[in-house]
C-alpha cells in the first residue's frame, strides 16, 4: 500500500540524531528543571524566541505554546464561541479545524477559494447580507486540502473588514516554511483582530507535539486559562528541545532540505498526474506544502460516481487517498481527491498514480 491520503511528514527527514543529541544535553544540563511541571503559556525561554522571530508577536504575554496547532484550535473554539456562533472557513477546508468549531456547536458559513485563496469579495458580500462571524478561519500558505495560498492583497482587504465588522481572523499556518518555490513567505506584522497558529509539526517532527498560538493579550489569556484545565501545560522537555532545534547552526540548512524535498515531490507527483492521467483529471499545481487537490473529470458518468466509491477501488489496487467530501462544508465536492506526496518517495508516487489511474479506467 502506498498512501497519498495522509499529510505526515517523511520521517526520513525528521533532523533525529540533532534532536537526539539536544535531547540528551537538555537533560543532563537541565534535568531537573525540564522534567518538572511547567507554565501553562509556555516556557520563557521559547516563547522569547517565539517573539524575537515572528513579527506578529509583540511580548511573550501574546504567545500560548500548545501540544501541537490543533490544540490551538481546540483552545480558540473553547474559549471564544457558544453554541450558535457563527464561523467563517474556506469550503474546502481542513477537516480538523471544522471538527473543533462544530464540536463547540459554531454554524459554519463557507466562503470558496481559489487560485488566490479565499474569495474575500464573496466574504464582503455575506458579510454586507448579514453574516455576523465570531472569527475567520483560514490557512494562509499552501492550504490544507486546496494548495493555495492567500494572496497578499486579499490579506490586507481581510484585515481591513475585520476591522470594520469586528470579527477575529485565525491564521493556522503550519506549511508556510514548507515553499517549494519563490521566496520564504512574509511574516505578517501585529494587527488586533489577528491570531496565528503555528507548528514544529511539519518542519522539526510531529510526535514532539510543540505548537504555539499568538493572540491578542485578552484572548492569550483567555487561552491559557482554558489550557490550564485541559493538560496544565505543554511537554517542558518537548519544548527544549525545539527551542534547541529552531536556535540550532543546522537548522537553516534542515529547511532548505525540507523545501528541496517538498519540489522534488511536488513535481514528481503532478508529473505523473499530467502523464498518467492527462486531462482526466483537474488541478492546480501548488506552491509548496504537501497537497495536490484534483477533480476526477467525468467520474459522475460511471458506475464510481463519486471519489468515496473510487477509494474502495484504489485500495484494492494499492494506493489510498482522501475523497473531497472529508473537506465539504456546503459544496459538492464528491468529484474531488486530496493526494500527498509528503511521506512517499518520488519512485513510490509515480507508482501510486499508475494504482489510481488504474482504477480511474476501470471506473
Amino acid at each position: 500500500m502506498i498512501s497519498l491520503a495522509g499529510g505526515l511528514p517523511d520521517p526520513s527527514r525528521f533532523p533525529t540524531d540533532e534532536l537526539a543529541t539536544i535531547a540528551q544535553a537538555v537533560l543532563r544540563s537541565d534535568g531537573a528543571r525540564t522534567l518538572q511541571y511547567g507554565l501553562t503559556a509556555g516556557e520563557l525561554d521559547l516563547r522569547h524566541h517565539i517573539v524575537a522571530t515572528t513579527p506578529a508577536a509583540t511580548s511573550i504575554d501574546e504567545v500560548v505554546v500548545t501540544t501541537g496547532s490543533q490544540q490551538g484550535l481546540w483552545l480558540l473554539a473553547e474559549s471564544l464561541l457558544d453554541p450558535g456562533d457563527t464561523v467563517v472557513v474556506s469550503d474546502p477546508e481542513y477537516l480538523g479545524a471544522t471538527q473543533a468549531f462544530r464540536r463547540a456547536g459554531a454554524d459554519l458559513v463557507s466562503v470558496p477559494t481559489d487560485a488566490e485563496g479565499l474569495d474575500v469579495e464573496m466574504l464582503e458580500a455575506r458579510l454586507r447580507a448579514g453574516t455576523r462571524p465570531k472569527f475567520v478561519y483560514l490557512v494562509p500558505h499552501f492550504h490544507n486540502p486546496s494548495g493555495t495560498t492567500l494572496s497578499a492583497d486579499r490579506h490586507t482587504r481581510l484585515l481591513a473588514l475585520a476591522e470594520q465588522h469586528g470579527f477575529l481572523v485565525v491564521f493556522d499556518d503550519p506549511y508556510r516554511d514548507l515553499q517549494a518555490e519563490g521566496p520564504a513567505p512574509v511574516e505578517p506584522s501585529p494587527h488586533p483582530m489577528s491570531v496565528h497558529l503555528r507548528s514544529s509539526s511539519k518542519i522539526l517532527a510531529p510526535g514532539l507535539r510543540v505548537g504555539w498560538t499568538v493572540a491578542p493579550r485578552w484572548l492569550a489569556q483567555a487561552v491559557e486559562r482554558t489550557k490550564q484545565a485541559a493538560d496544565l501545560h505543554t511537554s517542558t522537555v518537548s519544548q527544549a528541545i525545539v527551542l534547541g532545534a529552531l536556535t540550532a547552526d543546522w537548522y537553516p540548512h534542515h529547511l532548505d532540505g525540507l523545501r528541496d524535498a517538498t519540489r522534488v515531490k511536488r513535481d514528481a507527483l503532478c508529473a505523473a498526474l499530467r502523464g498518467r492521467l492527462g486531462d482526466r483529471v483537474e488541478f492546480d499545481r501548488p506552491s509548496g506544502g504537501m497537497f495536490v487537490w484534483a477533480r476526477v473529470v467525468g467520474l459522475a458518468d460511471t458506475p464510481l460516481a463519486t471519489t468515496d466509491e473510487l477509494l474502495p477501488a484504489a485500495l484494492d489496487r494499492g494506493v489510498a487517498f482522501v475523497p473531497g467530501s472529508a473537506f465539504a462544508v456546503d459544496r459538492d465536492l464528491s468529484a474531488h481527491l486530496r493526494l500527498s506526496w509528503a511521506t512517499a518517495s518520488a519512485e513510490e508516487l509515480e507508482v501510486a498514480v499508475d494504482r489510481l489511474a488504474a482504477a480511474i479506467d476501470a471506473a
